[in-house]
């Protein structure tokens, strides 16, 4: 329909296609903080466009080219912790989880009963909140956080309610750092992890809701922070933060991931 003018309908599947890829990269950047390095790519790519394309001018165009070829490789260096938050957001994605669920075998028997794992740490949120008890709970999900594991105290031990206010009692020696659970087992302890550099980060939220947001921008693992100054629960998942959820809410999020 439109081909007499040199314009199809792939040249407009090309344009949305191009489009949305542009559009989900300035979503990553924009929560890392690191727009202005967006708007200067973009910059770049308008002007090597025009050079090659428009006014055709063939050894500025194979500098472009040369810069280019070594720029990506740079990108993807600087810019990895981005690419793995991309590919590990796309594939948590519920749009994909029936290709999950192909490649994941679990007994239905296991899928049907509650899980008193999640109860056990509600409890404790919520006695911790009430009692302005500072806490960071991490539950690793498919990626692994074995890293961050040997940087605490190794606990092994059952989720119990009791066991998590004593760790995080104000004069206990594994207060500080945070809680790793994975397979509804206490893993670790005080354990120390990467802080994210968010600009966009609200100045009222401190060092444990930045470490929180920093773990789930490196994996797909999810956080529980209990604030020591406010006495609200928050979750983070996937560089993102929902602030200030009631006991109920946390207990919704926990079935759901758990």
């Amino acid at each position: 329909m439109l081909d007499f003018l040199g314009f199809g309908v792939k040249d407009a599947i090309d344009i949305l296609l191009v489009a949305f890829m542009l559009y989900y990269v300035y979503k990553l950047m924009r929560s890392s903080g690191s727009l202005n390095i967006f708007y200067g790519i973009l910059v770049f790519l308008v002007v090597w466009v025009s050079v090659a394309q428009v006014f055709k001018l063939s050894m500025m165009s194979k500098i472009f080219d040369k810069v280019t070829d070594v720029g990506v490789l740079a990108l993807i260096v600087i810019f990895q912790e981005e690419i793995r938050r991309f590919f590990l957001t796309l594939g948590s994605n519920n749009r994909f989880s029936y290709l999950r669920r192909l490649f994941s075998v679990r007994k239905k028997e296991d899928s049907d009963e509650e899980n008193p794992s999640i109860m056990q740490i509600v409890r404790a949120c919520d006695y911790m909140a009430k009692n302005r008890v500072g806490a960071l709970i991490i539950i690793q999900c498919g990626m692994s956080l074995k890293d961050i594991v040997t940087t605490g105290e190794p606990i092994d031990a059952a989720i119990n309610a009791q066991l998590i206010k004593n760790i995080f009692f104000k004069n206990s020696p594994l207060h500080d750092g945070a809680m790793i659970i994975h397979q509804n087992r206490i893993v670790a302890a005080a354990c120390i992890l990467p802080v994210s550099h968010n600009t966009n980060i609200p100045k009222e939220l401190g060092l444990r809701h930045r470490a929180a947001l920093g773990i789930t921008q490196q994996s797909d693992a999810v956080a529980i922070i209990v604030s020591e100054e406010t006495g609200r629960m928050s979750i983070a998942r996937h560089g993102e933060f929902q602030i200030n959820v009631s006991q109920e809410e946390l207990e919704r999020y926990l079935t759901e991931v758990m």
